[in-house]
Protein backbone atom coordinates (compact mmCIF):
# COMPACT_ATOMS: atom_id res chain seq x y z
CA UNK A 1 0.00 0.00 0.00
CA UNK A 2 1.24 3.38 -0.88
CA UNK A 3 1.46 6.67 0.80
CA UNK A 4 -2.04 7.84 -0.88
CA UNK A 5 -3.59 4.64 -0.40
CA UNK A 6 -2.63 4.67 2.80
CA UNK A 7 -4.03 8.35 3.91
CA UNK A 8 -7.20 7.39 1.79
CA UNK A 9 -7.75 4.52 4.13
CA UNK A 10 -7.62 6.55 7.03
CA UNK A 11 -9.51 9.26 5.64
CA UNK A 12 -12.33 6.44 4.44
CA UNK A 13 -12.38 5.01 7.96
CA UNK A 14 -12.38 7.96 10.16
CA UNK A 15 -15.43 9.08 7.71
CA UNK A 16 -17.43 5.71 8.17
CA UNK A 17 -17.14 6.36 11.98
CA UNK A 18 -18.16 9.78 11.27
CA UNK A 19 -21.40 8.16 9.35
CA UNK A 20 -22.10 6.41 12.45
CA UNK A 21 -22.29 8.91 14.93
CA UNK A 22 -23.87 11.58 12.74
CA UNK A 23 -26.74 8.84 13.18
CA UNK A 24 -27.16 9.53 17.30
CA UNK A 25 -28.46 12.00 19.03
CA UNK A 26 -26.88 13.68 22.13
CA UNK A 27 -28.76 11.89 24.68
CA UNK A 28 -28.11 8.83 23.18
CA UNK A 29 -24.32 9.53 23.20
CA UNK A 30 -24.60 10.39 27.29
CA UNK A 31 -26.39 7.19 27.77
CA UNK A 32 -24.38 5.01 30.27
CA UNK A 33 -22.36 2.23 29.63
CA UNK A 34 -23.85 2.11 25.68
CA UNK A 35 -20.43 0.35 24.55
CA UNK A 36 -18.69 -1.62 27.72
CA UNK A 37 -18.62 0.40 30.31
CA UNK A 38 -18.49 3.26 28.76
CA UNK A 39 -21.05 6.23 26.59
CA UNK A 40 -20.12 7.11 22.96
CA UNK A 41 -18.58 10.31 24.18
CA UNK A 42 -16.51 8.36 26.58
CA UNK A 43 -15.31 6.45 23.29
CA UNK A 44 -15.48 9.33 20.66
CA UNK A 45 -13.00 11.10 23.61
CA UNK A 46 -10.49 7.59 23.42
CA UNK A 47 -10.31 7.91 19.75
CA UNK A 48 -9.44 11.70 20.24
CA UNK A 49 -6.61 11.03 22.83
CA UNK A 50 -5.19 8.61 20.48
CA UNK A 51 -5.23 10.75 17.20
CA UNK A 52 -4.07 13.89 19.42
CA UNK A 53 -1.19 11.28 20.00
CA UNK A 54 -0.27 11.04 16.53
CA UNK A 55 -0.69 14.21 15.68
CA UNK A 56 2.34 15.12 18.18
CA UNK A 57 4.53 12.31 16.36
CA UNK A 58 3.34 13.79 12.78
CA UNK A 59 3.79 17.17 13.98
CA UNK A 60 7.59 16.40 15.56
CA UNK A 61 8.42 13.98 13.73
CA UNK A 62 9.86 11.72 16.80
CA UNK A 63 8.08 9.20 19.13
CA UNK A 64 6.75 11.41 21.34
CA UNK A 65 3.66 11.83 23.33
CA UNK A 66 1.96 11.17 26.18
CA UNK A 67 3.37 9.35 29.45
CA UNK A 68 0.24 7.42 29.38
CA UNK A 69 1.97 5.19 26.56
CA UNK A 70 3.80 3.53 29.32
CA UNK A 71 1.14 1.95 30.66
CA UNK A 72 -0.38 -1.42 29.35
CA UNK A 73 -3.20 -0.79 27.14
CA UNK A 74 -6.12 -1.50 29.64
CA UNK A 75 -4.61 1.08 31.94
CA UNK A 76 -4.00 3.40 29.65
CA UNK A 77 -7.50 3.48 28.61
CA UNK A 78 -8.85 3.70 31.98
CA UNK A 79 -6.83 7.02 32.37
CA UNK A 80 -7.99 8.12 29.99
CA UNK A 81 -11.29 7.77 30.59
CA UNK A 82 -10.96 9.03 33.68
CA UNK A 83 -9.46 12.13 32.52
CA UNK A 84 -12.40 12.41 29.81
CA UNK A 85 -15.66 11.14 31.84
CA UNK A 86 -17.49 14.12 33.14
CA UNK A 87 -16.04 17.00 30.32
CA UNK A 88 -19.28 18.54 28.44
CA UNK A 89 -20.07 16.07 25.45
CA UNK A 90 -19.72 19.29 23.18
CA UNK A 91 -16.14 20.03 24.43
CA UNK A 92 -15.55 16.42 23.37
CA UNK A 93 -17.14 16.67 19.92
CA UNK A 94 -14.97 20.16 19.36
CA UNK A 95 -11.87 18.23 20.58
CA UNK A 96 -12.21 15.59 18.42
CA UNK A 97 -13.13 17.61 15.46
CA UNK A 98 -10.07 19.58 15.04
CA UNK A 99 -7.93 16.72 16.14
CA UNK A 100 -9.48 14.78 13.23
CA UNK A 101 -8.90 17.94 10.85
CA UNK A 102 -5.21 18.39 12.33
CA UNK A 103 -4.23 14.77 11.43
CA UNK A 104 -5.74 15.01 7.99
CA UNK A 105 -4.13 17.96 7.44
CA UNK A 106 -0.53 16.55 8.41
CA UNK A 107 -0.84 12.65 7.00
CA UNK A 108 0.02 14.02 3.73
CA UNK A 109 3.03 15.61 4.14
CA UNK A 110 4.24 11.71 5.09
CA UNK A 111 6.33 10.49 2.33
CA UNK A 112 6.48 7.02 1.49
CA UNK A 113 9.89 6.39 2.99
CA UNK A 114 8.60 7.78 6.83
CA UNK A 115 6.13 5.13 6.29
CA UNK A 116 8.24 2.26 6.49
CA UNK A 117 11.26 3.50 7.99
CA UNK A 118 11.32 3.91 11.79
CA UNK A 119 14.92 5.59 11.86
CA UNK A 120 12.99 8.82 10.44
CA UNK A 121 11.02 9.40 13.46
CA UNK A 122 13.54 9.10 17.08
CA UNK A 123 12.75 7.79 19.85
CA UNK A 124 10.94 5.09 17.80
CA UNK A 125 12.15 1.03 18.15
CA UNK A 126 13.69 0.23 14.83
CA UNK A 127 12.00 -2.93 14.94
CA UNK A 128 8.80 -0.68 14.50
CA UNK A 129 6.98 0.09 11.07
CA UNK A 130 5.54 3.69 11.73
CA UNK A 131 2.91 3.14 8.99
CA UNK A 132 1.74 0.24 11.58
CA UNK A 133 1.66 2.47 14.34
CA UNK A 134 -0.21 5.26 13.16
CA UNK A 135 -2.96 2.47 11.32
CA UNK A 136 -2.97 0.74 15.28
CA UNK A 137 -3.97 4.37 16.46
CA UNK A 138 -6.41 5.30 13.38
CA UNK A 139 -8.19 3.52 10.27
CA UNK A 140 -7.65 0.35 12.46
CA UNK A 141 -9.32 2.11 15.31
CA UNK A 142 -12.02 3.34 13.96
CA UNK A 143 -14.13 0.30 12.80
CA UNK A 144 -13.43 -1.62 16.19
CA UNK A 145 -15.37 1.26 17.81
CA UNK A 146 -17.89 1.92 14.85
CA UNK A 147 -18.90 -1.50 14.37
CA UNK A 148 -19.11 -1.15 19.09
CA UNK A 149 -21.62 1.53 18.52
CA UNK A 150 -23.31 -0.03 15.59
CA UNK A 151 -24.57 -3.28 18.11
CA UNK A 152 -24.98 -0.52 20.68
CA UNK A 153 -27.73 1.09 18.97
CA UNK A 154 -28.95 -1.66 16.28
CA UNK A 155 -27.03 0.68 13.40
CA UNK A 156 -26.93 -1.01 9.85
CA UNK A 157 -23.93 -0.64 7.54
Amino acid sequence: MNKSEFVDMIRTTRQELDAVLSQLDKQQMLRPRTCGDWSVKDVIAHIAWYEREMVGVLEAHALAGSELWELPLEPRNAAIHAVNQDRPLEDVLVEARLVTQDLLRLLPALTEADLTDATRFPGMPPDWIPREVIASNTCEHYPEHAAEIRRAFGIQE
